[in-house]
């Protein structure tokens, strides 16, 4: 769907992308999600947050949780909070984290986000992976979450 809707934009160009190519990445679909206006890679969107919009330590819903980079994950990861479930979990929209049908870019809505920090401080957690259909092995950590007064759009990417 997501090449149909590239070739409708785009025309021609867009047949010239191969269809792996095209995978949906964390950083526009949590900009279309939460309204977050900010642009570049994962890894930077908490120091461009800065002065633009709050920041934090605690989730809220419709607030952007941003992942550090890590050797593994060396651009971060961005995902949209959209529910709280306790003071440790949440659950989280974001794209292109799991392998689903033996392929990254996909869209996950709900997906478990659990709080592993030892003083309870949302600096690190684990989080749901479609691929194992478990929590995740390896512990992330977060700088926080940036705060959107605006109430988040509500896309449909299917």
């Amino acid at each position: 769907m997501l090449r149909k809707n590239l070739i409708a934009a785009f025309g021609a160009l867009a047949l010239l992308i191969p269809a792996q190519a095209m995978a949906l990445q964390c950083v526009p679909y949590a900009r279309q999600a939460s309204g977050v206006q900010i642009f570049g890679n994962a890894n930077t969107w908490w120091g461009q947050a800065a002065g633009k919009y709050d920041r934090g330590t605690a989730p809220k819903v419709g607030a952007v949780m941003t992942f550090k980079a890590t050797k593994g994950n060396p651009l971060g990861h961005v995902a949209m909070v959209s529910k709280i479930v306790s003071d440790r979990e949440v659950l989280v929209d974001h794209a292109n984290w799991s392998l689903i049908g033996g392929r990254r870019g996909h869209i996950e809505r709900g997906a478990r986000v659990i709080d592993v920090s030892a003083a309870g401080d949302w600096s690190a957690v684990r989080v749901w992976y479609a691929t194992i259909g478990d929590m995740g092995r390896t512990t992330y950590p977060l700088h926080g979450f940036i705060y959107n007064d605006k109430p988040a759009m509500v896309i449909a990417l299917r």
